[in-house]
């Protein structure tokens, strides 16, 4: 099968239904599956492999925080990307979902157009969070108590190039601004930010923003 896989969890089926008649109405995605509740959606990715999941953060018989942990976890052999789903962008479980793998979130609310890219930017490996909202979010629950997960020393291993690189995909900048900013090609930067997340321990560029937020690596945004 071409194209991008989807699988869409959540326990309304009106917006299962809203959103697999959205995601079906693109010739490069298909839903190859839906599930109402995290249980569900585990057996899903398990049994078809999908490229991405949209999945719901509230659910019964098992949420989204703990069906993502299990997608996502070391050894697990999935190579499927979750994208949370909330009401709320300040959902305080997205942040834990972030932590336990997903590489983003999608508030329901979104514009259709929004929501398509999210999905295609996730199949793509990349980072769906825009600068400011990927600000509110992380910095609202790292700055809130939270306690480094990892020693800072790990940004010695950075050659001076790659945290420069770094310090620009924390801000939200895309490759190709990064490119334009440093005055490199964009196949240059993209080695430079698989460099860094791999010395650093990360997955992707979402872990990187929280990896500098509970370093105190750059300041939270002002409170409106």
């Amino acid at each position: 099968m071409s194209g991008v896989t989807v699988v869409i969890a959540d326990d309304q089926a009106v917006v299962r239904a809203g959103l697999a008649m959205l995601v079906g109405s693109q010739p490069d995605l298909t839903v190859v599956g839906e599930a109402a509740d995290g249980r569900e959606a585990v057996r899903l990715v398990r049994e078809l492999a999908p490229d991405v999941v949209l999945m719901d953060i509230r659910m019964p018989v098992m949420d989204g925080l703990e069906a993502t942990r299990r997608i996502t976890a070391p050894g697990a052999g999935a190579r499927t990307r979750v994208v949370i789903l909330t009401t709320y962008d300040l959902d305080e479980y997205v942040y834990d979902a972030l932590r336990a793998g997903a590489c983003g979130f999608l508030v329901k609310h979104a514009p259709p157009e929004q929501l398509l890219l999210g999905v295609r930017a996730a199949a793509d490996g990349g980072s769906l969070l825009s600068p400011g909202v990927t600000a509110r979010l992380v910095a609202a629950f790292a700055a809130a108590g939270r306690r480094p997960a990892r020693p800072p020393a790990a940004l010695a291993r950075l050659t001076a190039r790659e945290r420069e690189v770094f310090d620009l995909v924390v801000a939200g900048r895309t490759n190709t601004e990064i490119g334009r900013a440093l005055a490199i090609a964009e196949t240059t930067v993209k080695t430079h930010v698989g460099h860094a997340l791999d010395k650093l321990g990360l997955r992707d560029r979402v872990q990187a923003v929280i990896f500098a937020y509970e370093h105190h690596l750059v300041s939270p945004p002002p409170r409106p």
